[in-house]
């Protein structure tokens, strides 16, 4: 996704290439999954794009990356960068704003709902904004309809093996901010088994980009694993019947609390995009 159309700074830029590289080799590395299962199936790629007045989104594009095969029942990825106004109230809840309500976000956005109740659904996501402030945030949390303790304590030692490669308070901040933010208080329950959520990362600009690079590429390296783990694990209706509960209480968080989502559609984002991350069938008891 290159933004010619609009006229970005150095940090602008690099951030909203490596999104782009990022999301080229998730795509590929996933099709690849659904090959080697004798799938088929591809991302439909959407592009998308908006000059427009008014507040919100005024300037930008984005693609919207949609498969649905044998392996992931349906996976998005999708990547924008785009530039704006907030809203008076919205402007309220977001840093830099006081005297200018301009903005600029670029970032990578992943959510993936597998076929096979074994495999644990993932979220993953990765910004950078500016304001008269600039910060990063993103995370990935993992959300298994049928929870593996080898699984979640796996993913977790790749998470804090690079948040310790950053920073030695890293990964106790972001997995406890993790279990702050994916709660669903109307359930009493969370939303998966945890992983690490961060936001306003804005102690150096190359030192915080690096980080959230690290979190993409820790991304591709630990899912593949746990997919390729559990991918043949036969399943019986009442596991299906547990994803099916898990994936209401999935569409319940992200509808009702989630931030990218209020993000997206308080700034006139991409509709089909921003609400890529509902599961393709869910019910509730």
């Amino acid at each position: 996704m290159k933004s010619d159309e609009m006229l970005l700074n150095e940090q602008q830029q690099v951030t909203s290439d490596w999104f782009h590289q990022l999301r080229d080799r998730i795509c590929q590395q996933f099709e690849g999954i659904e090959r080697q299962a004798a799938s088929p199936a591809s991302f439909q790629v959407t592009p998308w794009q908006k000059n427009t007045e008014g507040y919100g989104i005024q300037t930008g594009r984005g693609i919207r990356s949609l498969m649905k095969g044998q392996i992931f029942e349906k996976v998005g990825v999708n990547i924008s960068t785009v530039k704006g106004c907030f809203s008076p109230d919205f402007a309220k809840k977001i840093p830099g704003t006081e005297d200018d309500p301009h903005f600029f976000a670029t970032g990578i956005s992943l959510v993936a709902h597998m076929a096979n109740p074994h495999v644990p659904n993932i979220h993953m996501n990765c910004r950078f904004l500016q304001t008269t402030k600039s910060w990063f945030g993103g995370g990935i949390d993992l959300n298994p309809s049928t929870p593996y303790a080898e699984d979640t304590a796996e993913f977790h030692q790749s998470l804090k093996t690079i948040c310790d490669k950053h920073h030695p308070d890293y990964y106790s901040r972001f997995s406890e901010w993790a279990d702050r933010y994916f709660d669903i208080p109307h359930r009493q329950t969370k939303r998966g088994v945890g992983g690490i959520f961060y936001d306003y990362l804005d102690s150096n600009f190359t030192a915080d980009f690096a980080f959230t690079k690290d979190v993409g590429k820790a991304f591709l390296d630990i899912f593949p694993k746990l997919v390729a783990r559990r991918q043949n694990r036969a399943a019986n209706q009442e596991d299906f019947q547990r994803l099916a509960v898990y994936r209401g209480r999935y569409t319940e968080f992200n509808l009702l609390y989630d931030r990218g989502t209020l993000f997206g559609l308080k700034t006139g984002g991409d509709a089909d995009a921003v609400l890529m991350s509902l599961p393709p069938m869910a019910i509730w008891e």
